[in-house]
This record gives C-alpha cells, sequence and structure tokens, in this order.
C-alpha cells in the first residue's frame, strides 16, 4: 500500500513540474531586444567585465562565517536536549566550543580576520623576516673569505678616442 502512494505522490509530482515548465513555455514572452541579455542591476549600468578580481579576504570571511553559524545551530539544537543529554552531553559540548574557539584563535593569529592596513603591515612584516631567513641561511652556507680586489682598469692615452 505504501509503494503505492509513493509512486502516486511521485507520478504527481512529475507531472506538476512538466505542466508548470510547459505553461511558462507557452505563456512565456519572446522578445529579443539588444538589451536583453544584458545584466542590470538596481537602475545601475554595469562597468567592467564581469570576471573582476575579487580579494580572497571575502572567501576566506565567508568560510569562516559558514563554521561559526553552523556551530551556532549545533548549539541551539543541544540547549533544547541539554536536560536529558545530562553531563556527558554537557562535556561534549565544551569539547565542541573548545574546538571552535581553538579555530577562531588560529584565525586571529594567522591574520585571516585583518583587513586593511594592519593587514599589509603584516605581510610586509613576514616579507621582511622571511628575507632576514634567506640572508642568514645564505651567510651560514658561505665561509668567510675577503672579498677579491678589483683592480681599476687604465684608460688609453690620447685623448677621449673619439
Amino acid at each position: 500500500m505504501s509503494m503505492g502512494a509513493f509512486l502516486l505522490y511521485l507520478c504527481g509530482s512529475v507531472a506538476l513540474v512538466a505542466a508548470m515548465l510547459a505553461l511558462s513555455w507557452l505563456l512565456g514572452g519572446r522578445h529579443r531586444e539588444r538589451t536583453t541579455g544584458e545584466p542590470y542591476e538596481s537602475g545601475i549600468a554595469p562597468t567592467g567585465g564581469p570576471h573582476a578580481p575579487i580579494s580572497i579576504q571575502y572567501t576566506l570571511i565567508a568560510m569562516a562565517f559558514v563554521v561559526f553559524d553552523v556551530e551556532a545551530a549545533f548549539v541551539l539544537a543541544w540547549a533544547a536536549v541539554a536536560r536529558p543529554a545530562g553531563w556527558v552531553g554537557w562535556i561534549e559540548m565544551l569539547v565542541f566550543l573548545g574546538v571552535l574557539g581553538a579555530a577562531l584563535a588560529y584565525l586571529w593569529r594567522e591574520g585571516a580576520l585583518d583587513w586593511g592596513t594592519t593587514a599589509l603591515l603584516r605581510q610586509r612584516r613576514l616579507a621582511l623576516e622571511q628575507a632576514r631567513k634567506t640572508q642568514r641561511r645564505a651567510k651560514l652556507e658561505e665561509p668567510d673569505r675577503p672579498w677579491p680586489q678589483i683592480q681599476p682598469t687604465p684608460l688609453p692615452r690620447g685623448g677621449t678616442g673619439g
């Protein structure tokens, strides 16, 4: 009996989708003008191409937001069953929040949350530290020897040569 109800539901769903697609194709507008395919947002004409470079900072912040937003959903779901879960549930939630706190501390320490001048200063400082390490490594690999003496080349006699 339940298989028949499932098949009836499946056929009804497919029929509804097919009917909606057919009606939109039959009743939909069919005009093709010069500006039909152009993007239009908020009354502002587009400038530049659609593939403009975007800072990776936006992606990092978006991923961090998703992680911590999902965490809020888990905490709220846990709060609904906190009493029946008992001490085991409390300990598991503390471990979960500890891991998320460590993730936040790591993001903060790595500068993923820095914007503007602080991020630029941090990048410059890291580049300077890397250059110093490279110089130290090069200095340790070469033995100390005096610089070779360069003898000046004598000028030809008889004027400027021209």
